[in-house]
């Protein structure tokens, strides 16, 4: 193994070894959701409270989630510009492979989403301050009002667009420095670097400690929706993951297509020779954990050079997340679907350019879709308190979306290689 290899192996920590898996946790939160929502609905019981009254439960975490939001995306997003070796002409190529794919898949998603419309065979409470806005949504207002005018004010009012926006300008910027023959410039900047860093790490403990209440907020959310709504509410979420999983399968196809056609690789001796790398990322649901597995299938089973493999793979893994990016565009249709609201044309480009963004860096974040979704909620004013219902069938999807993550950087890597 080359000191590359080891780079690889050492920069990216597998997914910790708990005694219980924690989607055990959510599956018990829903089955307990779905039985006592079940029996409020049927009114098999009587008790001083009401199901509403389990609201604040997931209103505190999702607080807390979203107060974390905004230091680790920004701290992600600006970590990811700052160190990823992207220069030269061939970097310019597999960024532009990266970029298309994510934009493909994000269509993707959006189009099944709007043809297939799983969200509406669901039926969820809507609170009357979550109340679609009557005024005609105008996009190029609510990017104009998502130019920050200070500093200070995006991360109070906790305006995620404006946190990317200040986090890649100061990204490029440091990035230009760093190569500064003022050494005290070069110092000051890897300073900041080790402070950012800090935050980061920080904040991912204290993300780790609120993950352990995602399950309550499961069990609030399942509960109240039952209650109101019935047990069908569960049984149609299949119409979700059924759309998910074809939406997923068409970004495969494309992968495929692609790669034939530029790289004129077989589509059978590309899956053969990556089914290791897929089959560890499904059951592991980390593309990070995966990244040896995936290294190596692509040097010794697809004869991929090291130097492509380090570039496609590493930079991939930091850049690519085109599955992430598809479910969490049609969850934000979902959840809106479901709500009975209609997203506009310009809303749904705005989800286009935020899911484009919010991936960006998400691969050091455990749970990166949960937070990152928040952001693509906040950006189209959806509610974010029915988050939690969709990880009921998450831990299944996760597997999927993050089998086609690796099955992206694989590709991006073979097609960079063929260029050689």
């Amino acid at each position: 193994m080359n000191q590359d290899e080891v780079a690889i192996n050492s920069h990216h920590e597998g997914p910790s070894r708990e005694k219980i898996p924690f989607f055990i946790f959510i599956l018990v939160a829903l089955l307990i959701g779905a039985v006592c929502g079940h029996l409020w609905h049927e009114k098999l019981v009587s008790l001083p409270f009401t199901p509403d009254s389990l609201k604040w439960i997931s209103d505190v975490i999702l607080r807390l989630l979203r107060l974390l939001a905004t230091p680790l995306i920004f701290s992600a997003v600006l970590a990811s510009i700052l160190t990823a070796n992207i220069t030269g002409k061939k970097a310019g190529r597999l960024m532009w492979l990266l970029m298309s794919n994510t934009v493909v898949a994000i269509t993707i998603g959006l189009v099944v989403a709007n043809l297939f419309q799983p969200g509406n065979h669901l039926s969820i409470p809507m609170e009357k301050n979550s109340a679609p806005d009557k005024e005609p949504y105008n996009i190029w207002t609510h990017l104009l009002d998502s130019i920050p005018a200070d500093f200070i004010s995006p991360f109070q009012k906790n305006d995620i667009i404006s946190i990317i926006l200040i986090a890649v300008s100061l990204g490029i910027a440091m990035r230009v420095l760093k190569t500064s023959k003022n050494d005290q410039i070069v110092k000051s900047i890897t300073a900041f670097e080790m402070g950012l860093n800090a935050i980061f790490q920080v904040s991912i403990t204290v993300l780790k400690w609120i993950f352990k209440l995602v399950p309550l907020a499961v069990f609030a959310v399942v509960t109240r929706i039952v209650a109101d709504k019935g047990i069908e509410q569960l049984l149609v979420m299949g119409y979700w993951v059924g759309s998910v999983v074809f939406a997923l399968f068409l970004m495969a196809l494309f992968y495929v297509l692609r790669m034939m056609i530029t790289a004129r690789v077989s589509p059978l001796a590309f899956l053969k020779g990556s089914r290791e790398a897929f089959a560890m990322a499904f059951g592991t649901a980390s593309s990070a954990a995966t990244l040896p597995v995936t290294y190596k299938c692509a040097v010794e089973n697809l004869k991929v050079k090291h130097e492509n493999a380090n570039m496609g793979i590493m930079v991939g893994g930091t850049f690519n997340h085109d599955g992430t990016a598809l479910y969490e565009a049609m969850a934000a249709l979902f959840i809106a679907q479901g709500l009975g609201m209609h997203l506009e044309f310009q809303q749904q480009l705005i989800i286009v350019l935020m899911a484009i963004i919010a991936s960006v860096g998400a691969a050091g974040i455990p749970e990166a879709g949960l937070v990152t979704m928040i952001a693509v909620f906040k950006a189209v004013n959806l509610p974010t308190e029915f988050i939690p219902f969709l990880l009921t069938v998450d831990w299944f999807l996760d597997r999927c979306r993050t089998t086609i993550n690796v099955m992206g950087d694989m590709a991006s890597t073979v097609i960079l290689n063929s260029k050689d």
